[in-house]
């Protein structure tokens, strides 16, 4: 059985709320400074009580990737903020229950970038 229209809706607005929330600088964590983060998608479950936020970041330095430990700093920081962010969620959006949220970085974007260099490197 496909997911039901009601997750779908909550994961879209909860992704419009902390992208508009990271837009504007309201996370103010060291972590967050001088880095491009995006929410890729958010995966609501049935029920409604888990959200997974999966969040890609990029350096505004060319070629710059981040390490584990800065991918893990990033992650403490929207883990130590999830209360702000769940409390300003609650805000924006009308339900009974605030999703708990759970953080995790999307490697699509940089396998596709790693695939990019290995294409261009067979061009030559």
């Amino acid at each position: 059985m496909g997911k039901s229209y009601r997750p779908k809706m909550l994961g879209g607005e909860i992704q419009k709320v902390l992208g508009d929330m990271l837009i504007r600088g309201q996370l103010k964590d060291p972590a967050f400074k001088d880095k491009m983060i995006g929410i890729n998608s958010v995966d609501v479950s049935g029920d409604g009580s888990y959200a997974t936020l999966y969040i890609t970041a990029m350096s505004f330095t060319p070629g710059k990737e981040f390490s584990a430990d800065e991918k893990k700093t990033i992650l403490k920081a929207f883990e130590k903020s999830q209360a702000y962010i769940r409390s300003e969620i609650g805000k924006a959006v009308k339900v009974r229950h605030i999703p708990e949220l759970r953080f995790s970085f999307d490697e699509s974007f940089e396998y596709g970038m790693k695939m990019d260099k290995i294409l261009d490197g067979l061009k030559k």
